[in-house]
């Protein structure tokens, strides 16, 4: 290396025993005081000034300033409080603006423990770091108190760094001991010296090297710093309240996080014993994420009631939480972070989105991890499992996330071996979809963008029992403490509702199956279905979501095959015998067939103490969170009133109430509109003119092939976007957003986030059939991007659909597309056009 390559360290005995520092070294100093490094950094930036080398001073402790101000230092003064991405990624950018052969002072890496209270953390901020700086071509100083950190950060720094250095102090004498001087060797390098002046003396003789050492205080391996905090805290639970409240306050923002109304509803309710429970059975470090914050809270409100109403319902639970630190360390562990930073740019945000989403499906976790992991398992055994996504920001008010990330059932049978792969997989599986599309939507639509989004996660038991060969609950499903969108007059909003399914949940969120969950109005349980037709069979659900043991998946089975498999308790508890099949089934000379089933949870609704208790259980969340909640719950029977609830999630529900009272216009006799409707609306009242209507033709479309109906789809979301800053109403056969083409338009939801009214339109006859999926994720995107919903039932009392309405209108899709579209999608520009709607009077128009 050619000598102006290399850099004195200020201390020129120093310099020619480890042949100076190079051009790209990192240098950690580990120290016994924050003087002692100031006291190595002070000879160094003098001499980096009389070379005339740019300096930058990097302060982020909390400790005494390492440099003193100077004009010729550039000082950046760095937030580490904003958290390790915000932390990390400002470091970055400065660094990039610097440019090569930059000389920096960092603050002490210890003093993040403040901020973080993670070794693990420092560990990954000094990965990240140190490389860019290295291919900069930089000399970088910085250090950490000896005895604080545990041997696997001090292993990672020593890996990473070029020069790692003990400064030691004996009797107001500082010896340096170099542990690794990347590529140079000298024959007296390794040992210690004495600083001694200008000068500097080695310690090769064995006995004052011993001497030396003695006095040195060596410990064994420290406990993560994290591990720490939480094992004084427990000690605190033997002293007097105020102590344990002022533990709690500081054990708070390393488990929940910043503060929000949330965190105010947790400070409330959980005590120092509640989150020192938690962090039990926390993986790894860091948050615990919205999903598990908001399914522990609504536990916690509910076992805390005055009146003693749930105890004896709510089914215990034991999760475990992968802490968000986790989802740092891989990315950084694999060496994606670079990647990560990219990412994160307005230019880079969807360009690099894809390639980090593989990269993240295909990544190792470090070794301590793993074995966290194993202990997890072990402790299920071979019970199911699922791995859901929990992010920061998730459940929170405001955004719920409702599907945005993924849930993995983990069936959990096979080898040990195979049962830690699935479990990895499914790790892997919901980190990678923080970089799905609708995700990466909804994060920008709602202002995100630059919010830390790390991803933990919750590791739940599946309630249920095994039935035949398969797992699932007897019940399932979604609940609102507030019916804000009525469609009778009689119905109670404050009541709730609750959107019930058998056997898993996954067909009570999901708005994409081709069934029917039971809409169930808590004020009336009985009352006729939202979507009640004369066919009832047809009309409800057909199949069931199971986890199947002997083939180690989740899969869907036949609704009867699901009910005749339940031998535990009273299969009219759900479902009634479907007389007209087996009667007609006997006409045709059927015999030995399996007992066909209309699920109806008639005796479930009518004379049970159930839909009681999920009122109840919904207005108090709801009182207590002053504002309405979204929860998913299973439950499981003994017989007709003992039952467990397993609440499996809780959320605030987004909604944006009535709005005043709005006057319907009279039709005059004879006067044409394009919709009016009596009921089977959601979104409040509204009085909202329109620019365009997108109307998609029935008939048409149902000629289409599969591929040609999702390209209406993909053309949909061209033409909404392009369209988005204007009022667009949105008209098609069935239910917009299904994965079955032959049920309605499969579009994504963020192909229609831009419009501001969606209209179902019904056809029995071609088998489209719009289902009011309160509750379902879709539906929580609509009520959050303020989308309102109408559902025509062309034949009904009072409802009225006359496309011919705009038939005097100009079709503007061969702006989008060919002619040869022009009979399937209608695109018109519409002057006057209002839609009026009032949800008391149950009346819609739009003229």
């Amino acid at each position: 290396m050619k000598f102006e390559l290399k850099v004195s360290t200020g201390i020129k005995d120093f310099d020619h025993v480890i042949d100076y520092l190079h051009l790209g070294d990192n240098v950690v100093w580990q120290v016994d005081t924050l003087e002692g490094y100031k006291d190595m950094v002070i000879p160094f930036v003098l001499q980096a000034m009389k070379d005339q080398r740019k300096i930058v001073y990097v302060r982020f402790g909390q400790h005494i300033p390492i440099v003193k101000d100077d004009p010729l230092i550039k000082k950046y003064e760095v937030d580490a409080s904003k958290g390790f991405e915000s932390f990390a990624t400002e470091i970055h950018r400065l660094i990039e603006k610097e440019g090569p052969r930059t000389f920096y002072i960092f603050d002490c890496l210890t003093d993040l423990l403040s901020n973080w209270s993670s070794d693990l953390m420092i560990g990954n901020f000094f990965k990240v770091c140190c490389p860019y700086l290295y291919e900069l071509d930089t000399v970088a100083y910085f250090a950490i108190m000896r005895n604080i950190h545990t041997f696997s950060t001090i292993a990672g720094i020593r890996e990473t760094t070029q020069v790692l250095l003990d400064l030691y102090q004996l009797k107001e004498k500082y010896y340096i001991h170099p542990l690794k001087v990347w590529q140079r060797y000298s024959p007296t390098m390794f040992f210690p010296h004495l600083i001694e002046g200008d000068r500097l003396k080695s310690i090769t003789a064995s006995a004052e090297a011993s001497t030396l050492f003695a006095n040195i205080n060596r410990i064994e391996e420290r406990m993560d710093y994290w591990d720490v905090i939480f094992s004084k805290a427990k000690e605190k639970l033997e002293e007097d309240i105020v102590e344990q409240e002022k533990t709690k306050q500081m054990l708070m923002p390393l488990l929940i996080g910043e503060k929000s109304r949330m965190y105010h509803l947790c400070d409330q309710y959980f005590t120092l014993q509640d989150l020192l429970q938690i962090v039990s059975r926390e993986v790894g470090t860091g948050f615990i994420g919205g999903k598990s914050v908001g399914m522990l809270l609504a536990r916690k409100i509910l076992a805390d009631d005055k009146k003693g109403r749930f105890s004896r319902y709510i089914e215990p639970h034991d999760s475990f939480y992968i802490g968000s630190d986790i989802f740092y360390t891989y990315i950084v562990q694999n060496g994606w972070w670079k990647l990560r930073l990219k990412q994160k740019t307005k230019k880079g945000y969807y360009q690099y989105a894809k390639e980090l989403q593989d990269k993240l499906m295909k990544g190792k976790f470090p070794a301590t991890i793993k074995e966290q992991f194993i202990q997890v398992l072990e402790y299920f055994g071979q019970s199911p499992i699922i791995v859901r996504s929990s992010s920061l920001l998730e459940d929170n008010f405001g955004n719920a996330f409702a599907g945005k990330y993924d849930s993995v059932f983990c069936v959990n049978q096979g080898t040990p071996e195979q049962r830690y792969q699935a479990f990895e997989n499914a790790i892997r599986t919901v980190y990678a979809s923080t970089m799905n599309v609708d995700a990466l939507e909804y994060r920008m639509n709602r202002g995100l963008f630059a919010k830390d989004e790390q991803m933990a996660i919750l590791v739940q038991r599946v309630s249920g029992d095994h039935h035949g060969e398969h797992f699932f609950p007897h019940i399932a499903g979604v609940g609102n403490s507030s019916n804000l969108y009525v469609w009778d007059k009689s119905v109670e909003m404050e009541a709730g509702m609750i959107r019930l399914v058998f056997g898993l949940g996954t067909r009570a969120v999901d708005r994409t199956v081709d069934d029917y969950a039971r809409i169930v109005t808590l004020d009336q349980p009985t009352r006729k279905p939202l979507m009640h037709m004369d066919d009832q069979q047809k009309f409800s659900q057909h199949e069931a979501d199971v986890l199947s043991i002997k083939d180690n998946k989740w899969t869907s089975i036949p609704l009867n095959k699901a009910i005749s498999d339940v031998w535990d308790v009273d299969q009219g508890l759900f479902a009634s015998i479907d007389t007209g099949t087996v009667l007609r089934l006997k006409d045709l000379g059927y015999q030995h067939m399996p007992t066909p089933y209309i699920l109806d949870f008639k005796q479930l609704l009518g004379n049970t103490t159930f839909p009681k208790v999920m009122k109840q259980l919904l207005a108090e969340l709801a009182r207590v969170y002053d504002y309405p909640v979204d929860i998913e719950f299973t439950v499981n029977f003994q017989h007709q009133d003992d039952y467990k609830i397993n609440l499996v999630q809780c959320r605030p529900l987004q909604t944006k109430g009535l709005g005043k009272s709005v006057d319907i216009p009279e039709l005059l006799e004879n006067e044409r509109c394009l919709i009016s409707t009596n009921g089977n609306f959601m979104g409040g009242n509204i009085r909202l003119p329109l620019d365009y209507v997108v109307h998609v033709v029935t008939d048409e479309y149902i000629k289409l092939s599969e591929q040609d109906k999702y390209n209406v789809a993909r053309l949909i979301g061209r033409i909404t976007y392009d369209l988005r800053n204007d009022r667009i109403l949105l008209i098609g056969p069935g239910r917009w957003g299904t994965s079955t083409p032959s049920l309605g338009i499969p579009v994504h939801f963020s192909e229609i986030q831009h419009v501001d009214v969606i209209c179902e339109v019904a056809s029995e006859e071609k088998g489209f059939i719009p289902e009011l999926s309160y509750g379902s994720h879709f539906f929580q995107d609509m009520v959050e991007a303020d989308i309102f919903y109408v559902a025509l039932f062309e034949g009904n009392n009072g409802v009225h659909f006359n496309p011919s309405y705009l038939s005097s209108s100009f079709n503007l899709i061969e702006q989008w597309t060919s002619p040869a579209w022009k009979d399937i999608l209608h695109v018109y520009k519409v002057e006057g056009m209002e839609l009026t709607a009032d949800i008391i009077q149950q009346k819609l128009i739009c003229k």
